[in-house]
């Protein structure tokens, strides 16, 4: 007579019943414990999840290798008539570090709160949207929908180091160029009220190093032109200019997006001591450095004019070097934006599928930081940042980044009408 636990073992093994792991809750959980934090992350992984994912609803998926050990993940639903250009979604498998010892939970181990809350490094920025759009059109499949334009997915490496190993040279490629894409959709933010953020343009990040020399000598002497009276000079005028902006959004006339933003981020001079530095010596040197953000209605050159003339002058023994950390223009040298209005045919698409979802958009914005969708953008092609998560405070790169499982499934039934609604659009793409 066999013993009740084999009959429970052999049931189980031909009769298997849905357990947690079917749920979209569990796919989240699953995906947000791979770690794929930098400096190391693991890509390998989390590819062959989503793969299996794909598989597992029918569609295509192909990896590519623009950078070795940098993969990228394409995901494919074709559409029923080839010949119009496809739509992509775009997220990124990479996030940044976490401090574990500063976090409720483990920030891999993906933690189900019982408040609902859902604990992870990547819970918002973005592997939320990577998941949903999977289980979004795991439902559409379900309930019969056939898309009239190719639906592609895009899970991008490197995003949050610059994606110059990967969505950069993605958009540059030939297979981009033989996806004949359209329209894109790429990560957005969380938004604190009740409408949903969407952002038309990306600040583009320039890295500023001034540097400035002068004579060295005893500590007691005065000195003109020396090194640290330079670069002292220099700072003073660059925050008055950054007191000039922040004034601008104090005041209201502008979100902080839209002006221009300057911060100082180390400053290195002195000779250094066993003790600290050595306090009767004029360095002949001083170095200090900047991170600037420019929205897409700077002037550049007006900015590199204020750089050498105001900013760091080589009449004051100044230097400085300019990193320019992507494109500020696109192929036609027109600013990195993408129009919301009519203008824009995939604009009123877009918006009435958030509205059939039962959602609303709050006034389109500028992202303050930058995100993959400037490649896109470089190529002419309308890109839109967004995620749907309302009500949510934002812990983007933040400690305890989590989101609510509510906001999380609210967000699949979202991109359930955009996905239809874009893919099912018949007119002309500019």
């Amino acid at each position: 007579m066999p013993s009740l636990r084999l009959l429970v073992l052999f049931f189980f093994l031909f009769f298997p019943v849905h357990s947690q792991e079917d749920t979209p809750i569990a796919r989240f959980l699953r995906y947000l414990q791979f770690n794929t934090a930098h400096p190391n992350p693991s890509y390998a992984d989390p590819i062959s999840f989503l793969i299996s994912q794909a598989n597992a609803i029918g569609l295509h998926a192909r990896t590519l290798e623009f950078t070795p050990s940098k993969p990228l993940l394409l995901l494919t639903w074709p559409g029923s008539n080839p010949f119009l250009p496809s739509v992509l979604f775009n997220s990124h498998l990479d996030s940044v570090p976490a401090e574990p010892s500063k976090w409720i939970y483990p920030p891999f181990s993906a933690t189900l709160a019982p408040d609902g809350k859902i604990y992870a490094r990547g819970a918002q920025d973005d592997k939320c949207i990577a998941m949903q759009y999977l289980e979004a059109i795991r439902n559409l499949k379900a309930n019969g929908f056939t898309p009239s334009r190719t639906v592609h997915i895009s899970y991008v490496p490197d995003e949050e180091i610059g994606g110059f190993d990967g969505s950069a040279k993605f958009a540059e490629s030939k297979e981009f160029e033989d996806l004949n894409v359209g329209f894109v959709l790429d990560e957005g933010q969380a938004s604190t009220g009740e409408e949903f953020r969407v952002f038309y343009a990306d600040r583009s990040p320039w890295g500023l190093i001034i540097k400035a020399t002068g004579d060295p000598g005893h500590g007691s002497r005065l000195y003109d032109n020396g090194a640290m009276e330079n670069l002292m000079k220099s700072v003073e005028v660059i925050t008055k200019f950054r007191e000039s902006q922040f004034d601008i959004v104090k005041s209201g006339e502008a979100m902080n997006s839209e002006v221009i933003s300057v911060n100082p981020v180390y400053l290195k001079a002195g000779i250094p001591s066993p003790t600290g530095f050595v306090m009767n010596m004029q360095p002949s040197e001083a170095e200090a450095g900047f991170d600037l953000r420019l929205p897409p209605t700077a002037d550049p050159d007006l900015i590199k004019k204020r750089i050498a003339e105001e900013w760091a002058p080589a009449r004051r023994n100044m230097t400085y070097e300019l990193i320019e950390k992507g494109p500020i223009r696109d192929y036609l040298d027109r600013p990195l934006m993408t129009l919301t209005n009519d203008s824009n045919p995939w604009w009123p698409v877009f918006k009435q599928a958030i509205e059939a979802a039962g959602g609303k958009l709050s006034r389109p914005e500028i992202l303050a930081s930058t995100t993959d969708a400037r490649f896109m953008r470089q190529r002419g092609i309308p890109t839109l940042g967004f995620s749907p998560m309302t009500n949510t405070p934002i812990l983007l790169h933040d400690h305890n980044e989590f989101l609510k499982d509510t906001v999380y499934l609210r967000g699949i039934e979202v991109y359930e009408s955009v996905i239809s609604s874009l893919s099912s659009f018949k007119g002309e793409s500019y």
